[in-house]
């Protein structure tokens, strides 16, 4: 969610880049690797982003990392960030914590990426983010780069056995096979390694690098310049390592590592994967030691030592002594007294007198193999040959004049070679096998005649690609029913077997065409532990190469599709039933070649693009294989050319075939139904506002989205006004002006309807509307796509109307009460309102004793409200209030009017125009009648149903020789109560009907006699004035005299005894009687109930409360 938030952001932002763009270069520039970048699954991916261009260099910036991935390109997930831990999405936070995801600062400005172990989910589009620290907002801040993973197709194998034992000064072969299966254009690199007993580090011999560069490990650079190490490649997947003299030093693990690099679209060079092959123990046994300078050291050997006629027999010899390259030597064979062969100090061979006819007819052989060792093979041999052989070494001086004087000669051991004769009448027969398939089985079957003993059986062969005559031996089968494989076929499925008396059968698996050539049978028949006979026999083998007999090619009933559609390829496989992997590729433009999936031989699929959109099938027919490849829905992404490749596994080796023809999938977009209706042409006054309608009356689609573009027709082009992108983004055209800019709106409404919106359009605004509509539909993969655009034209004319305006000119009397809310109307008679004008306004008010006129209030046209400064008014310009209900109104309201708010009011109307420079010019100006306005306030009224808040109630009391009566009860508006401390304690009060209060004397004693009578006062709140009282009432006078008896007499004073009075005074007493008397009851039934205390008991009030002014 936050990714998408700063991409929201991001938008805005490039589109505010794009306004200084105008002005200059933009000076912030972020940048990554360029992709795609090809990673193999397990592997590092590291990528560096970089930003230049801070105003703060050395300050340390802030980075993030989110990715796309091709199953859903628009959501951005977040990886990783320098700034915020928990910047990460649940699917890669896990593995941010434990330190797999890192993103670390390499300085200040740098940083590097990196996933220590690639996942096939990891591809995608990875964007580098830089946090804008500064004010302002120009140039790049995030650069994307494209990551592709792919399998992990690199094999290496060392067929050499997993132990060696050599003499000091031997010569050692090793081979080791390194293949790929990548599609993309990858190269191999292969070195030899020796780890040594007790070291951490292995160190390397010699390598071979991508660009088929020869070069030797620290310590092997002299042995390798001269020649003793070398490293060969034999064939497409074959390499072969020589050391020519062992030293002590050699003794060791050996093995060989295969790189497989890829060239990024930086022109570098990336490893991408590397594999080790299994080691190779190697024990290296010392030499003897020469004692003195002029000695030597000869040694002899023979393989094998125990052979039967016909076989070949080697005999080598090796010569040890100081300063060995410095001198020279003569070096004989011999079996007994005679010498088979001599190599003199110039490496002229010569042989001896009875086998100069066998050497003639190639049967002897002699070569100097190395600086101290030296060769003899003979083959094949005979019975006459068994015997004890030496080598004999002369050491060779070499004079001035170039002659060699000979020294004494030095015998080394004698070695007995045991050769036994073919005595029975054996024979083998060889059944042909004229040719096979790569990757078949190889059946080679010998039919053996004339048996008489045990047999065993060897099996050879000598490549065709070899001019030696030499058969190297693959496998043998002994008497016992023994297997025995030679080492260079340890690694092969080979069998030798033996399924009847007569037969014996060999089996090679996975052939390949390096296995063509002369295949030698030879069966030999023993005698209890001693071979009697031997018999051979040899066929002629041709392995086809794969590429021969499997035919890749693609095919597809239809390539050109409209979007939405399924398409079917089909890619056949021709040739015989052998396992194979085949990987289904997509080629977008010339740079990238991407993967969509790969079908193993074992069935198994590693998915590299998004597998939602493909659906795999594999049809077996007789003579071929048939692979679909289903496009469900094809969308634009799917278009391209489509390539199926084929390669199969054979002895731990990938080999690649030709790849199909390349087949191009394009995907076309429908032909667009849309179908505007413009407005027809308008013609408005200047100053209004305008709108311009282009409806959809029929569409492609009903989920279709639009993007539109109004465009204003002139002479030379037509200029771009607004335009709205599908997702609803409006921007504005380039050569559009700030001041047309702020005039111009569009909206979308039902329909869809699409409206062009001109607010005070100007005569320049004269012209042809064109409305560009472009219909955009969504594919089955959620992607949208553009069809062909659709306009109309609308033409529209602007006029200059004329103005009369007229404001209500009667007078007008108001009157009002203070507090009430005050309306002063301003009407228009004529020169009806019209959006092409704007107005003026201002309010004028007159005091009523005052002949100086003020401005209250202005309102501007551009709706600016404007209060002039005025001491005097500037309560009453507070509680002002501008309102303009109709077009043709304008009212001002008073809030709650003061008495000194009466006076007279009157409007003032301004007509106003903008010109085509943007001012305003007046047009008409009035004035309205004035209005006079009178506030009142409340006065004296006590006829009339008062508010008890609004009335204070005082009794009084006048003891007889006073002369000024004291109040002893209040009840103030407030409901406070105030009492007198002479008679608080005997005072009950009670307000049993509304606008009547009632004063009890509880016990009166004689000294309560006197005159009573109780006053009212109404008091009123005024806005000018506060609370302030406005009438005073005094009731009658009321004479008690109160006796000793506890009797009471009242009586009024003679002026009040009017026969009225006397009615109302006895009605009075009477109701006062039963007042008291009920209360009495009344207290009487609730002592029994009730503890608690009565507002109104006969309880003393403790507070005195002071009346409220």
């Amino acid at each position: 969610m936050m990714c998408s938030l700063q991409s929201f952001w991001r938008v805005n932002l490039l589109f505010c880049l794009g306004l200084f763009l105008h002005c200059g270069e933009a000076r912030v520039h972020t940048e990554v690797q360029a992709g795609p970048l090809y990673r193999v699954v397990g592997s590092l991916l590291s990528i560096t982003c970089n930003v230049s261009g801070f105003a703060s260099a050395s300050t340390r910036k802030e980075f993030e990392f989110c990715i796309n991935k091709p199953s859903n390109p628009t959501f951005e997930i977040n990886i990783i960030s320098t700034s915020d831990q928990s910047f990460s999405f649940a699917m890669y936070s896990s593995r941010v914590r434990t330190g797999e995801i890192t993103l670390k600062h390499v300085s200040s400005n740098s940083v590097v990426f990196e996933i220590q172990s690639l996942e096939k989910h990891d591809e995608g589009e990875y964007e580098c983010s830089v946090i804008n620290t500064e004010q302002i907002y120009n140039g790049i801040y995030s650069a994307k780069t494209t990551v592709k993973v792919i399998d992990n197709s690199l094999s290496v194998s060392s067929p050499s056995s997993t132990s060696l034992s050599y003499n000091e000064d031997d010569a050692l072969t090793l081979t080791c096979q390194a293949s790929t299966n990548t599609i993309q254009h990858t190269h191999l690199s292969l070195a030899w390694y020796l780890h040594k007993d007790g070291e951490d580090n292995a160190h390397l011999i010699i390598s071979l690098d991508r660009d088929f560069t020869l070069n030797p490990g620290q310590g092997f650079e002299g042995r390798y310049q001269a020649g003793l190490i070398s490293l060969d490649k034999m064939g497409e997947t074959t390499y072969r390592l020589k050391m020519a003299q062992l030293q002590l030093s050699d003794q060791g693990r050996i093995y060989c590592q295969a790189q497989e690099w890829i060239q990024d679209p930086d022109r570098s060079w990336y490893v991408i994967t590397q594999k080790d092959a299994e080691e190779t123990t190697l024990n290296v046994n010392a030499r003897e030691v020469v004692p003195d300078m002029s000695s030597l050291v000869v040694r002899v050997s023979a393989q094998p030592t125990t052979l039967q006629e016909g076989q070949e027999l080697t005999l080598s010899c090796s010569v040890g002594t100081h300063n060995l390259e410095e001198r020279f030597f003569s070096v004989a064979w011999l079996r007994g007294s005679d010498e088979l062969a001599r190599i003199g100090p110039t490496g002229i061979l010569s042989v001896g007198p009875k086998y100069s006819v066998r050497a003639k007819e190639g049967e002897l052989r002699a070569a100097r193999t190395g600086d101290r060792d030296y060769s003899l093979i003979l083959q094949p041999v005979r019975t006459d040959d068994q015997g004890e052989y030496i080598c004999r070494a002369w050491p060779q001086d070499r004079g001035q004049d170039g002659a060699f004087t000979q020294g004494a000669a030095k015998d080394s051991i004698s070695k007995l070679v045991n050769i036994s004769a073919t005595e029975s009448g054996l024979s083998v027969e060889m059944q042909n096998t004229p040719s096979v398939n790569e990757g078949d089985r190889l059946k080679l079957t010998c039919k053996v005649l004339g048996v008489k003993g045990q047999l065993s059986v060897t099996w050879q062969h000598r490549s065709a690609s070899t001019t030696t005559p030499m058969f190297t031996t693959l496998i043998s089968l002994s008497q016992e029913g023994v297997t025995a494989k030679a080492k260079e076929f340890m690694s092969r499925k080979v069998k030798a077997m033996r399924p009847s008396t007569d037969t014996f059968t060999l089996e090679l698996d996975e052939v390949t065409p390096s296995d063509s050539g002369v295949y030698q049978c030879t069966v030999s028949e023993w005698n209890t532990n001693s071979k009697t006979n031997s018999q051979s026999q040899t066929t002629t083998v041709t392995v086809a190469p794969v590429d021969s007999f499997v035919k890749v090619n693609l095919i597809s009933r239809k390539t050109r599709v409209p979007v939405g559609e399924n398409v079917e390829l089909m890619c056949r496989v021709r040739g015989p039933r052998i396992p194979l992997t085949l990987t289904w590729s997509l080629q977008r433009d010339v740079s990238t070649l991407d993967n969509i999936l790969t079908l193993y031989s074992d069935g198994a699929i590693s998915w590299s693009g998004d597998q939602h959109r493909y659906q795999l099938k594999v049809e077996n027919k007789k003579n071929e294989v048939i692979h679909y490849l289903l496009i469900n829905g094809a969308s634009h992404r799917e278009a391209g050319r489509y390539q199926c490749s084929v390669s199969v596994f054979l002895e731990n080796v990938h080999k690649k075939l030709p790849a199909s023809n390349q087949l191009a999938v394009s995907v076309q977009n429908p032909e667009t139904k849309l179908t505007l209706s413009p407005t027809q042409a308008l013609t408005r006054n200047i100053n209004t506002d305008i709108e311009i309608k282009c409806s959809v009356i029929s569409e492609t689609s009903a989920s279709s989205r639009y993007a539109v573009t109004w465009l204003l027709q002139l002479q030379a082009e037509n200029k771009t006004i607004v335009s709205s992108d599908q997702d609803a983004i409006v921007t504005f055209g380039p050569q559009v002006e700030s001041s047309l800019s702020q005039r111009i709106s569009m909206k979308r409404t039902k329909g869809p309807c699409f409206e062009l919106n001109i607010r005070q359009a100007q005569i320049s605004d004269t012209g042809s509307y064109i409305c560009e509509v472009v219909e955009w539909l969504q594919d089955p993969h959620g992607d949208w796509y553009e069809l062909s655009p659709v306009s109309k034209t609308t033409h529209l004319t602007l006029i200059q109307p004329a103005s009369d305006l007229r404001l209500d000119k009667k007078d007008q009397l108001l009157f009002a009460w203070e507090g009430d809310e005050v309306e002063l109307k301003c009407n228009m008679t004529s020169g009806a309102p019209s959006p092409l004008f704007s107005y003026k306004l201002a309010w004028l008010y007159t005091g009523p004793n005052s002949s100086a006129t003020n401005t209250l209030v202005e309102l501007h046209p551009t709706g600016l409200t404007i209060y002039p400064e005025n001491q005097g008014l500037r309560d009453l310009q507070g509680r002002l209030r501008l309102s303009r209900p109709t077009q043709s109104s304008f009212y001002l309201g008073i809030h709650r009017a003061h008495e000194e708010d009466s006076g007279t009011y009157q409007c003032k109307v301004e007509q106003y125009q903008l010109d085509h420079d943007s001012r305003w010019q007046q047009k008409a100006s009035d004035s309205a009648g004035p209005i006079t306005v009178t506030v009142h306030v409340p006065g004296k009224n006590l006829s009339i149903v008062k508010k008890e808040e609004e009335l204070n109630v005082t009794w009084f009391w006048q003891k007889w020789g006073e002369t000024e009566p004291s109040p002893i009860f209040s009840v103030y508006r407030n409901c406070t109560l105030q009492y007198s401390v002479e008679k608080g304690g005997c005072l009950r009060y009670d307000h049993p009907l509304p606008n009547q209060f009632s004063l009890t004397v509880l016990k009166p004693g004689p000294e309560d006699s006197g005159v009573y009578f109780c006053a009212v006062e109404e008091w009123l709140p005024s806005l000018s004035r506060g609370w302030w009282k406005i009438a005073e009432e005094k009731s009658g006078n009321w004479t008690v005299n109160v006796y000793a008896e506890g009797h009471a007499k009242a009586v009024f004073e003679p002026e009040c005894m009017s026969g009225t009075w006397i009615r109302i005074l006895v009605a009075v007493v009477i109701g006062t009687l039963l007042v008291i008397l009920l209360l009495v009851l009344k207290i009487c039934r609730s002592k029994g109930k009730k503890t608690e205390q009565s507002l109104w008991a006969e309880q003393p009030l403790n507070t005195k409360a002071s009346a409220e002014e």
